[in-house]
């Protein structure tokens, strides 16, 4: 059986079927004209305007905070989960605790929602920016979890073994050897985890209160309404971030494996 042959024309209409609408919504977004779908010139007053819009700039700086908040302590726990698989083998629970850590990657977000939801009744916690934060950490920290995990079932244990034999405690290793030699992973997790708590609508809007409306809430309520120009340039800068987190976490990635590379030739090297 012959392999498929590559067909750069099914390539080029695959990437323009998913790429054209957002470069046109990012091309609308520096129209003059209030009507989304008729050209009226170049201008940035649109950009201007959603500046001065306090609903979709409190909206935003809500989103920051839950995203830097959120990716961070999902960084954390997501670490600790990877560290907890790789390194402690097989251990009682093993089986039904990294099933409970990949169950948001294949659980739909409205499940996942909707049961934190029932979680923060029964326990009584009103919904505000702090159960959207837990939410935005458990559906984060799992994805964490898989790219420090890559890293660490690479990582070479005769650093950690070294330098345990010549008397740093366990903790001192960890904070010296192993943290900075995975630190682009976890860069790299953070920066994932920051990238899907911004773009995240469904589960935010099960876990959201009085006084924590995300961006893609406030986008979604306005569009329901009728799309305007302002928010096109919204769309447009979160699209811009998106990109930016997802470049970032692609360059970390691979700094992680060069430094990987790196790691192995100088011990093959030393040998």
């Amino acid at each position: 059986m012959k392999p498929a042959k590559f067909d750069p024309v099914i390539l080029t209409l695959g990437f323009a079927f998913l790429y054209i609408p957002i470069l046109i919504l990012v091309v609308y977004s520096f129209n003059e004209s209030k009507l989304v779908t008729v050209w009226g010139g170049f201008s940035l007053k649109w950009y201007r305007e959603m500046w001065s819009n306090e609903g979709l700039m409190s909206a935003a700086w809500v989103t920051a905070r839950v995203g830097i908040l959120s990716a961070t302590l999902g960084t954390i726990f997501g670490t600790l989960t990877a560290l907890a698989l790789v390194r402690f083998g097989r251990f009682p629970g093993r089986l039904l605790f990294s099933g409970m850590v990949y169950a948001p990657l294949v659980m739909p977000e409205v499940i996942t929602g909707l049961s934190l939801l029932l979680l923060f009744v029964a326990i009584g916690l009103d919904r505000s920016l702090v159960t959207v934060i837990i939410a935005h950490t458990t559906f984060t920290m799992c994805y964490v979890a898989i790219v420090v995990q890559s890293r660490l079932m690479t990582f070479d244990m005769s650093l950690e073994e070294a330098a345990l034999d010549l008397g740093c405690p366990p903790v001192k290793t960890f904070f010296k050897i192993t943290l900075p030699l995975i630190m682009p992973a976890v860069v790299s997790g953070w920066m994932l985890a920051f990238t899907l708590s911004l773009d995240d609508l469904v589960i935010a809007s099960f876990t959201t209160g009085p006084g924590a409306t995300t961006l893609p809430i406030k986008i979604y309520s306005q569009v329901r309404l009728g799309v305007t120009p302002e928010i096109n340039a919204v769309c447009s800068i979160l699209i811009g971030l998106v990109t930016l987190g997802v470049i970032a976490a692609s360059i970390s990635t691979k700094r992680a494996e060069l430094q990987r590379q790196r790691d192995e030739r100088a011990a093959i090297a030393g040998l």
